[in-house]
Protein backbone atom coordinates (compact mmCIF):
# COMPACT_ATOMS: atom_id res chain seq x y z
CA UNK A 1 0.00 0.00 0.00
CA UNK A 2 1.18 3.46 -0.71
CA UNK A 3 2.05 5.93 1.41
CA UNK A 4 -0.10 8.90 2.15
CA UNK A 5 -0.23 12.62 1.99
CA UNK A 6 -2.77 15.15 3.78
CA UNK A 7 -5.70 16.41 1.02
CA UNK A 8 -4.63 19.85 -0.08
CA UNK A 9 -7.43 21.30 1.07
CA UNK A 10 -7.16 20.82 5.12
CA UNK A 11 -3.41 22.03 4.53
CA UNK A 12 -4.67 25.39 5.51
CA UNK A 13 -6.90 24.84 8.31
CA UNK A 14 -4.50 21.97 9.65
CA UNK A 15 -1.70 24.24 9.20
CA UNK A 16 -3.33 27.20 11.22
CA UNK A 17 -3.74 24.44 13.91
CA UNK A 18 -0.34 23.85 14.14
CA UNK A 19 1.13 27.38 14.04
CA UNK A 20 -1.26 28.29 17.15
CA UNK A 21 -0.34 25.10 19.44
CA UNK A 22 3.02 25.85 18.61
CA UNK A 23 3.39 29.45 19.09
CA UNK A 24 1.61 28.32 22.43
CA UNK A 25 4.12 26.39 24.09
CA UNK A 26 6.54 28.85 24.86
CA UNK A 27 4.48 30.67 26.67
CA UNK A 28 3.46 27.34 28.23
CA UNK A 29 6.55 26.68 29.06
CA UNK A 30 7.17 29.97 30.94
CA UNK A 31 4.39 29.73 33.22
CA UNK A 32 5.61 26.68 34.47
CA UNK A 33 8.25 27.62 35.09
CA UNK A 34 6.88 30.69 36.75
CA UNK A 35 4.53 29.15 38.68
CA UNK A 36 7.60 26.31 39.93
CA UNK A 37 9.66 29.48 40.96
CA UNK A 38 6.53 30.95 42.82
CA UNK A 39 6.04 27.89 44.58
CA UNK A 40 9.31 27.59 46.00
CA UNK A 41 9.80 30.87 46.77
CA UNK A 42 9.11 32.68 49.65
CA UNK A 43 5.77 33.75 47.98
CA UNK A 44 4.42 30.00 48.27
CA UNK A 45 1.75 30.92 51.06
CA UNK A 46 0.40 34.01 48.83
CA UNK A 47 0.28 31.67 45.41
CA UNK A 48 -1.60 29.06 47.72
CA UNK A 49 -4.05 31.61 48.75
CA UNK A 50 -4.54 32.59 45.58
CA UNK A 51 -5.48 29.54 44.26
CA UNK A 52 -7.97 28.80 47.32
CA UNK A 53 -9.70 32.27 46.90
CA UNK A 54 -13.28 31.14 47.09
CA UNK A 55 -15.75 32.55 44.47
CA UNK A 56 -19.54 31.74 44.47
CA UNK A 57 -22.67 31.51 43.10
CA UNK A 58 -26.62 30.91 43.85
CA UNK A 59 -29.33 29.27 41.91
CA UNK A 60 -32.48 29.11 43.99
CA UNK A 61 -31.82 28.05 47.32
CA UNK A 62 -28.53 26.54 46.57
CA UNK A 63 -25.44 27.67 46.93
CA UNK A 64 -22.16 26.89 44.86
CA UNK A 65 -18.80 27.94 45.30
CA UNK A 66 -15.82 26.61 43.92
CA UNK A 67 -11.69 28.32 44.59
CA UNK A 68 -10.19 30.21 41.79
CA UNK A 69 -8.27 27.03 41.03
CA UNK A 70 -11.46 25.24 40.82
CA UNK A 71 -13.06 28.15 38.32
CA UNK A 72 -9.89 27.40 36.19
CA UNK A 73 -9.99 23.73 36.05
CA UNK A 74 -13.94 23.26 36.56
CA UNK A 75 -14.65 26.49 33.98
CA UNK A 76 -12.01 27.97 31.94
CA UNK A 77 -10.77 24.39 30.81
CA UNK A 78 -14.47 23.77 29.28
CA UNK A 79 -13.33 25.86 26.72
CA UNK A 80 -10.07 24.28 26.24
CA UNK A 81 -12.13 21.11 25.88
CA UNK A 82 -14.66 22.81 23.66
CA UNK A 83 -11.75 23.37 20.85
CA UNK A 84 -10.31 19.93 21.58
CA UNK A 85 -14.05 18.37 20.71
CA UNK A 86 -14.35 21.33 18.01
CA UNK A 87 -10.60 19.56 16.95
CA UNK A 88 -11.67 15.80 17.00
CA UNK A 89 -15.38 16.36 15.48
CA UNK A 90 -13.23 17.98 12.30
CA UNK A 91 -10.87 15.26 12.02
CA UNK A 92 -13.60 12.97 12.59
CA UNK A 93 -15.95 14.51 9.49
CA UNK A 94 -13.38 15.32 7.24
CA UNK A 95 -9.85 14.95 8.48
CA UNK A 96 -7.22 12.20 8.86
CA UNK A 97 -9.52 10.28 11.03
CA UNK A 98 -12.71 10.51 8.68
CA UNK A 99 -12.37 7.14 6.95
CA UNK A 100 -11.15 3.76 8.57
CA UNK A 101 -7.53 3.40 6.62
CA UNK A 102 -6.93 6.96 6.72
CA UNK A 103 -7.60 6.92 10.95
CA UNK A 104 -6.32 2.85 11.68
CA UNK A 105 -2.84 3.97 12.00
CA UNK A 106 -2.79 7.05 14.29
CA UNK A 107 -5.78 5.55 16.11
CA UNK A 108 -4.46 2.34 16.71
CA UNK A 109 -0.76 4.01 17.84
CA UNK A 110 -3.00 6.44 20.35
CA UNK A 111 -4.41 3.47 21.70
CA UNK A 112 -1.33 1.39 22.30
CA UNK A 113 0.19 4.93 23.50
CA UNK A 114 -2.62 4.92 26.44
CA UNK A 115 -3.13 1.03 27.46
CA UNK A 116 1.12 0.30 27.81
CA UNK A 117 1.69 3.58 30.05
CA UNK A 118 -1.65 2.85 32.01
CA UNK A 119 -0.43 -0.96 32.65
CA UNK A 120 3.43 0.00 33.27
CA UNK A 121 1.44 2.21 36.13
CA UNK A 122 -0.69 -0.48 37.53
CA UNK A 123 2.12 -2.60 37.80
CA UNK A 124 3.83 -0.41 39.78
CA UNK A 125 1.35 0.62 42.19
CA UNK A 126 -0.81 -2.06 42.20
CA UNK A 127 -2.61 -2.48 45.70
CA UNK A 128 -1.35 0.79 46.92
CA UNK A 129 -2.81 4.15 47.59
CA UNK A 130 -1.96 5.51 43.94
CA UNK A 131 -3.37 2.85 42.12
CA UNK A 132 -6.00 5.32 40.91
CA UNK A 133 -3.51 7.54 39.02
CA UNK A 134 -3.43 5.18 36.16
CA UNK A 135 -5.25 7.41 34.12
CA UNK A 136 -2.38 10.01 34.11
CA UNK A 137 0.57 8.53 32.19
CA UNK A 138 -2.13 7.94 28.94
CA UNK A 139 -2.10 11.60 27.93
CA UNK A 140 -0.45 13.35 25.17
CA UNK A 141 0.43 17.50 25.41
CA UNK A 142 0.06 18.30 21.66
CA UNK A 143 0.74 22.19 22.58
CA UNK A 144 4.83 20.76 23.84
CA UNK A 145 4.77 17.91 20.84
CA UNK A 146 4.58 20.18 18.60
CA UNK A 147 6.64 22.63 20.11
CA UNK A 148 9.32 20.63 20.09
CA UNK A 149 9.24 19.00 16.75
CA UNK A 150 8.72 22.78 15.55
CA UNK A 151 12.32 23.41 16.49
CA UNK A 152 13.44 21.61 13.22
CA UNK A 153 11.56 23.43 11.02
CA UNK A 154 10.89 22.63 6.92
CA UNK A 155 12.98 19.25 7.95
CA UNK A 156 9.99 18.19 9.42
CA UNK A 157 7.67 16.30 6.93
CA UNK A 158 4.37 17.33 6.73
CA UNK A 159 2.91 13.66 7.34
CA UNK A 160 5.42 13.28 10.12
CA UNK A 161 3.10 16.59 11.50
CA UNK A 162 0.00 15.40 10.62
CA UNK A 163 0.90 11.76 12.06
CA UNK A 164 1.70 13.58 15.39
CA UNK A 165 -1.28 15.53 15.59
CA UNK A 166 -3.92 12.85 14.57
CA UNK A 167 -2.16 10.77 17.47
CA UNK A 168 -2.60 13.50 20.04
CA UNK A 169 -6.23 14.57 18.72
CA UNK A 170 -7.08 10.69 19.43
CA UNK A 171 -5.74 10.33 22.45
CA UNK A 172 -7.23 13.40 23.69
CA UNK A 173 -10.55 11.62 22.99
CA UNK A 174 -9.25 8.71 24.79
CA UNK A 175 -8.31 11.07 27.86
CA UNK A 176 -12.41 12.75 27.92
CA UNK A 177 -13.94 8.91 27.68
CA UNK A 178 -11.77 8.12 31.14
CA UNK A 179 -12.74 11.17 32.39
CA UNK A 180 -15.98 10.59 31.74
CA UNK A 181 -16.41 7.15 32.83
CA UNK A 182 -13.63 6.38 35.35
CA UNK A 183 -13.25 9.43 37.29
CA UNK A 184 -17.08 10.08 37.99
CA UNK A 185 -17.98 9.11 41.31
CA UNK A 186 -21.39 9.61 41.50
CA UNK A 187 -24.25 10.43 38.73
CA UNK A 188 -26.99 12.35 39.44
CA UNK A 189 -29.05 11.26 36.44
CA UNK A 190 -32.24 14.35 36.39
CA UNK A 191 -29.56 16.93 35.48
CA UNK A 192 -27.93 14.79 33.16
CA UNK A 193 -31.41 14.28 31.02
CA UNK A 194 -31.38 17.87 31.28
CA UNK A 195 -28.76 18.46 29.83
CA UNK A 196 -29.55 16.04 27.30
CA UNK A 197 -32.66 18.25 26.90
CA UNK A 198 -30.60 21.49 26.38
CA UNK A 199 -28.10 19.87 23.89
CA UNK A 200 -30.84 18.23 21.76
CA UNK A 201 -32.31 22.26 21.88
CA UNK A 202 -29.26 23.68 20.91
CA UNK A 203 -28.67 21.59 18.11
CA UNK A 204 -31.95 22.20 16.73
CA UNK A 205 -31.17 25.53 16.93
CA UNK A 206 -28.11 26.05 15.23
CA UNK A 207 -29.14 23.71 12.10
CA UNK A 208 -31.62 26.17 11.54
CA UNK A 209 -29.16 28.89 11.50
CA UNK A 210 -30.26 30.78 14.52
CA UNK A 211 -28.02 34.09 14.76
CA UNK A 212 -29.24 34.93 18.20
CA UNK A 213 -25.39 34.64 20.22
CA UNK A 214 -26.84 35.51 23.53
CA UNK A 215 -29.57 32.78 24.10
CA UNK A 216 -26.98 30.09 21.99
CA UNK A 217 -24.57 31.55 25.17
CA UNK A 218 -26.74 30.82 27.75
CA UNK A 219 -28.30 27.78 26.41
CA UNK A 220 -24.44 26.18 26.66
CA UNK A 221 -23.73 27.71 30.09
CA UNK A 222 -27.22 25.73 31.41
CA UNK A 223 -25.51 22.66 29.60
CA UNK A 224 -22.16 23.05 31.57
CA UNK A 225 -24.24 23.62 35.10
CA UNK A 226 -26.01 20.62 34.20
CA UNK A 227 -23.23 18.53 33.77
CA UNK A 228 -21.25 20.16 36.45
CA UNK A 229 -24.13 19.39 38.68
CA UNK A 230 -24.95 15.81 37.91
CA UNK A 231 -21.41 14.82 39.08
CA UNK A 232 -20.11 14.53 35.40
CA UNK A 233 -16.73 16.45 35.16
CA UNK A 234 -18.05 19.68 33.94
CA UNK A 235 -15.24 20.01 31.04
CA UNK A 236 -16.82 17.05 29.54
CA UNK A 237 -19.66 19.59 28.38
CA UNK A 238 -17.05 21.47 26.21
CA UNK A 239 -16.92 17.90 24.06
CA UNK A 240 -20.94 17.78 23.95
CA UNK A 241 -21.35 21.28 22.93
CA UNK A 242 -18.44 20.67 20.44
CA UNK A 243 -20.76 18.16 18.85
CA UNK A 244 -23.67 19.95 18.40
CA UNK A 245 -21.84 22.48 16.01
CA UNK A 246 -21.63 21.41 12.31
CA UNK A 247 -18.54 21.21 10.95
CA UNK A 248 -19.22 21.29 7.25
CA UNK A 249 -20.41 24.52 5.43
CA UNK A 250 -24.61 25.42 4.82
CA UNK A 251 -23.94 26.61 1.34
CA UNK A 252 -21.75 24.73 -1.45
CA UNK A 253 -18.46 27.22 -2.49
CA UNK A 254 -19.95 26.94 -6.14
CA UNK A 255 -23.37 28.47 -4.97
CA UNK A 256 -21.40 31.75 -3.27
CA UNK A 257 -19.56 31.65 -6.77
CA UNK A 258 -22.16 31.92 -8.92
CA UNK A 259 -24.13 34.35 -6.61
CA UNK A 260 -20.88 36.58 -6.45
CA UNK A 261 -20.66 36.76 -10.41
CA UNK A 262 -24.50 37.98 -10.29
CA UNK A 263 -24.21 40.53 -7.68
CA UNK A 264 -21.01 41.66 -9.51
CA UNK A 265 -22.40 41.95 -12.49
CA UNK A 266 -25.30 43.71 -11.25
CA UNK A 267 -23.14 46.48 -8.92
CA UNK A 268 -21.46 47.01 -12.54
CA UNK A 269 -24.25 47.95 -13.89
CA UNK A 270 -25.15 50.56 -11.77
CA UNK A 271 -22.98 53.98 -10.77
CA UNK A 272 -21.28 53.37 -7.98
CA UNK A 273 -18.11 54.67 -5.82
CA UNK A 274 -17.05 54.41 -2.63
CA UNK A 275 -19.73 55.98 -0.44
CA UNK A 276 -22.52 55.19 -3.08
CA UNK A 277 -23.40 52.04 -1.18
CA UNK A 278 -24.65 54.10 2.12
CA UNK A 279 -27.39 55.71 -0.45
CA UNK A 280 -28.29 53.20 -3.13
CA UNK A 281 -30.65 49.91 -1.35
CA UNK A 282 -30.15 48.06 -4.42
CA UNK A 283 -26.36 47.82 -3.88
CA UNK A 284 -26.74 47.56 0.09
CA UNK A 285 -28.91 44.36 -0.87
CA UNK A 286 -26.00 43.00 -3.28
CA UNK A 287 -23.87 43.36 -0.73
CA UNK A 288 -25.65 41.49 1.80
CA UNK A 289 -26.74 38.76 -0.22
CA UNK A 290 -23.15 38.03 -0.07
CA UNK A 291 -22.25 38.44 3.16
CA UNK A 292 -25.23 36.42 3.95
CA UNK A 293 -24.58 33.00 1.95
CA UNK A 294 -20.69 33.70 2.60
CA UNK A 295 -21.40 33.09 6.76
CA UNK A 296 -23.34 29.73 5.21
CA UNK A 297 -20.28 28.83 3.02
CA UNK A 298 -17.65 28.88 6.33
CA UNK A 299 -17.57 25.97 8.09
CA UNK A 300 -19.18 27.04 11.94
CA UNK A 301 -16.81 24.42 13.48
CA UNK A 302 -13.52 25.50 11.52
CA UNK A 303 -14.16 29.53 11.98
CA UNK A 304 -14.92 28.76 16.03
CA UNK A 305 -11.87 27.05 15.81
CA UNK A 306 -9.82 29.71 15.08
CA UNK A 307 -11.92 32.33 17.06
CA UNK A 308 -11.06 29.92 20.24
CA UNK A 309 -7.50 29.13 19.73
CA UNK A 310 -6.07 32.89 20.70
CA UNK A 311 -8.20 32.49 23.56
CA UNK A 312 -7.19 28.90 24.56
CA UNK A 313 -3.67 29.50 23.73
CA UNK A 314 -2.85 32.62 25.11
CA UNK A 315 -5.43 32.93 28.65
CA UNK A 316 -6.67 29.59 29.42
CA UNK A 317 -3.78 27.51 29.18
CA UNK A 318 -1.23 29.44 30.73
CA UNK A 319 -3.29 30.26 33.32
CA UNK A 320 -3.90 26.17 33.82
CA UNK A 321 0.19 26.20 33.86
CA UNK A 322 -0.13 28.81 36.79
CA UNK A 323 -2.61 27.25 38.62
CA UNK A 324 -1.66 23.64 38.25
CA UNK A 325 2.20 23.52 37.89
CA UNK A 326 3.48 24.93 41.15
CA UNK A 327 4.84 21.99 42.78
CA UNK A 328 6.53 22.88 46.18
CA UNK A 329 9.70 20.56 46.32
CA UNK A 330 10.92 20.23 50.28
CA UNK A 331 13.39 18.16 51.97
CA UNK A 332 11.62 15.02 51.11
CA UNK A 333 11.83 15.59 47.29
CA UNK A 334 13.96 12.39 46.33
CA UNK A 335 11.34 9.86 48.36
CA UNK A 336 9.04 12.06 46.11
CA UNK A 337 10.90 11.39 43.02
CA UNK A 338 11.05 7.82 44.08
CA UNK A 339 7.52 7.24 45.34
CA UNK A 340 5.46 4.52 43.14
CA UNK A 341 3.24 7.50 41.72
CA UNK A 342 6.16 9.22 40.34
CA UNK A 343 7.77 5.91 38.87
CA UNK A 344 4.95 4.51 37.70
CA UNK A 345 4.11 8.40 35.77
CA UNK A 346 7.35 8.16 34.68
CA UNK A 347 7.88 4.89 33.02
CA UNK A 348 4.20 4.73 31.59
CA UNK A 349 5.59 8.23 29.72
CA UNK A 350 8.87 7.97 29.18
CA UNK A 351 9.20 4.22 28.00
CA UNK A 352 5.29 3.27 27.64
CA UNK A 353 4.03 5.63 24.92
CA UNK A 354 6.67 5.61 23.19
CA UNK A 355 6.72 1.85 23.29
CA UNK A 356 2.70 1.55 22.67
CA UNK A 357 2.81 3.65 19.86
CA UNK A 358 5.46 2.10 18.17
CA UNK A 359 4.37 -1.75 18.40
CA UNK A 360 0.60 -0.83 17.40
CA UNK A 361 1.54 0.81 14.26
CA UNK A 362 4.41 -2.11 13.77
CA UNK A 363 0.85 -4.37 13.99
CA UNK A 364 -1.14 -2.08 11.97
CA UNK A 365 1.46 -2.00 8.89
CA UNK A 366 2.15 -6.07 9.41
CA UNK A 367 -1.88 -6.11 8.60
CA UNK A 368 -1.48 -4.67 5.36
CA UNK A 369 -3.99 -1.76 6.03
CA UNK A 370 -2.34 0.86 6.69
CA UNK A 371 0.91 2.84 5.57
CA UNK A 372 3.32 5.01 6.93
CA UNK A 373 2.66 8.73 6.12
CA UNK A 374 4.97 10.28 2.86
CA UNK A 375 8.47 11.07 3.80
CA UNK A 376 8.35 9.44 7.06
CA UNK A 377 10.78 6.41 8.79
CA UNK A 378 10.78 4.23 12.21
CA UNK A 379 13.09 6.58 13.41
CA UNK A 380 10.54 9.93 12.99
CA UNK A 381 7.93 7.54 14.35
CA UNK A 382 9.48 6.59 17.05
CA UNK A 383 11.12 10.29 17.95
CA UNK A 384 7.30 10.91 17.88
CA UNK A 385 6.44 8.58 20.29
CA UNK A 386 8.85 10.06 22.82
CA UNK A 387 7.43 13.46 22.20
CA UNK A 388 4.11 12.30 22.57
CA UNK A 389 5.07 11.30 26.53
CA UNK A 390 5.02 15.13 27.20
CA UNK A 391 1.84 14.68 29.49
CA UNK A 392 1.83 18.13 31.15
CA UNK A 393 -1.71 19.67 30.33
CA UNK A 394 -3.88 16.84 30.38
CA UNK A 395 -1.77 14.25 32.64
CA UNK A 396 -1.87 17.80 35.37
CA UNK A 397 -5.47 17.69 34.77
CA UNK A 398 -6.06 14.25 35.36
CA UNK A 399 -4.29 14.21 38.54
CA UNK A 400 -6.32 16.55 40.18
CA UNK A 401 -9.27 13.94 39.73
CA UNK A 402 -7.50 11.20 40.21
CA UNK A 403 -5.91 11.91 44.05
CA UNK A 404 -7.35 14.69 46.76
CA UNK A 405 -4.46 13.88 49.24
CA UNK A 406 -1.85 16.14 48.57
CA UNK A 407 1.10 14.75 48.71
CA UNK A 408 -0.24 12.52 46.18
CA UNK A 409 -0.96 15.57 44.05
CA UNK A 410 2.54 16.47 44.47
CA UNK A 411 4.22 13.42 43.78
CA UNK A 412 1.91 12.97 40.65
CA UNK A 413 3.00 16.54 39.22
CA UNK A 414 6.84 15.63 40.21
CA UNK A 415 6.63 12.22 38.02
CA UNK A 416 4.95 14.28 35.12
CA UNK A 417 7.21 17.37 34.97
CA UNK A 418 10.33 14.91 35.25
CA UNK A 419 8.52 12.38 32.89
CA UNK A 420 7.69 15.25 30.13
CA UNK A 421 11.30 16.87 30.25
CA UNK A 422 12.97 13.51 29.74
CA UNK A 423 10.57 12.29 26.95
CA UNK A 424 10.56 16.07 25.23
CA UNK A 425 15.34 15.54 25.20
CA UNK A 426 15.31 11.75 23.94
CA UNK A 427 12.62 12.84 21.09
CA UNK A 428 14.57 15.54 20.33
CA UNK A 429 17.63 13.61 20.46
CA UNK A 430 16.03 10.71 17.67
CA UNK A 431 14.10 13.15 15.36
CA UNK A 432 17.88 15.44 15.28
CA UNK A 433 19.14 12.11 13.93
CA UNK A 434 16.38 10.45 11.88
CA UNK A 435 15.06 13.92 10.42
CA UNK A 436 16.93 14.69 7.20
CA UNK A 437 19.45 16.78 7.20
CA UNK A 438 18.76 19.48 5.06
CA UNK A 439 15.93 22.18 4.90
CA UNK A 440 14.32 20.29 1.67
CA UNK A 441 12.87 16.96 0.90
CA UNK A 442 14.05 16.81 -2.37
CA UNK A 443 17.15 14.58 -1.64
CA UNK A 444 16.46 12.48 1.45
CA UNK A 445 15.65 8.49 1.52
CA UNK A 446 11.80 8.32 2.54
CA UNK A 447 10.98 5.93 5.30
CA UNK A 448 10.60 2.12 4.65
CA UNK A 449 7.46 0.13 5.11
CA UNK A 450 7.62 -3.40 7.02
Amino acid sequence: MGKRSIPVTLRGAFEYFVHSQVAGSILLLACTIIALIWANSPAYAFYEHILHLKLSFSIGDTTYGLTLHHWINDGLMVIFFFVVGLEIKRELVVGQLSTFDRALLPVAAAVGGMLIPAVMYVIVNRGGPGASGWGVPMATDIAFALGVLAIFGSRVPVGLKVFLTALAIADDLGAVLVIAIFYTEKIHLFPLLLAGLLLAGLLLLVRRGFKRVGILLMLAFAVWLAVFVSGIHATVAGILLALVIPVRPRAALSDLVELARKQADRIEAMEFSSDSILQDQRQLDAVEQLHRISLKALPSGLVMEHDLHPIQVWLILPLFALANAGVHFDTHILETIFSPISLGIILGLVLGKPLGICLMSWLVLRSGRGALPEGVSWGQVLGAGFLAGIGFTMSLFVTGLAFGEPMMVAQSKVGILGASLISGIIGFMILGASLPKKDTFGSHRPGHQL
